[in-house]
């Protein structure tokens, strides 16, 4: 994989950055791999992002150099969307820039439902709240801008589009997403009294479930 950089994050963490975020959920793939297969021992967490991955708790340190050269000589093949049964979302498709985004897409509303629920998204990195989950699997041609003006209120459950990311938003806040839809049950994104508390994990294969749609 070209364009691999290795930085110490720290005396115990590596900060690897890749040239994309396809390139980045691989390496993160990969680096679960060998760690299932007992390949990389000593790093307490593995945390991807949008186009890098931390390797944190380092045992013995990074100051030598040896695991950040071994990273660099990988070969890591290209991302696997995996066979594991994915984990399904149920939206009622209502949001109130649906249209908008269908207008961008240059389909309607309609389709806009019919190409969401039919694609298979992966998540590809959490963050921004506990629970919420970054995911691809749109075509890049069906990226959307954000709102020039963020919304002061996102209901909890709300379904977004972003860039090449779709999110659900996981308790209210702020955002500035085009919303398309949103999930009846939020609460299940994130419960701090089950284990794991999040519903969505990097990784994680999402499809989404229509069980409603704007007339």
């Amino acid at each position: 994989m070209s364009g691999v950089r290795v930085l110490a994050a720290g005396p115990r963490a590596l900060l690897v950055e890749l040239e994309s975020g396809e390139e980045a959920e691989a390496f993160h793939a990969e680096l679960l791999r060998r760690r299932a297969a007992g390949e990389l021992t000593g790093v307490r967490e593995i945390v991807p992002g949008a186009r890098t991955v931390l390797l944190d708790g380092v045992a013995g340190g990074v100051a030598d150099g040896t695991l950040a050269g071994r990273l660099r000589s990988w070969t890591v093949p290209p991302l696997s969307r995996g066979t594991g049964k994915a984990v399904e979302i149920s939206v009622v498709y209502d949001g109130p820039d649906l249209a908008e985004v269908a207008g961008a897409w240059g389909v309607s509303v309609a389709e806009v439902v019919r190409i969401h629920t039919r694609t298979e998204f992966r998540v590809a990195f959490c963050g921004f709240a506990p629970g919420f989950g970054y995911l691809t699997g749109l075509p890049a041609h069906l990226g959307v801008e954000r709102r020039a003006t963020p919304r002061t209120r996102v209901p909890a459950g709300a379904l977004a589009l972003a860039g090449p990311y779709t999110g659900v938003y996981p308790r209210t806040s702020p955002g500035g997403w085009q919303l398309i839809g949103r999930m009846p049950e939020p609460e299940a994104l994130w419960d701090p009294g089950r284990e794991p508390a999040a519903l969505l994990d990097p990784g994680a294969r999402v499809r989404f479930v229509a069980v409603g749609v704007s007339r």
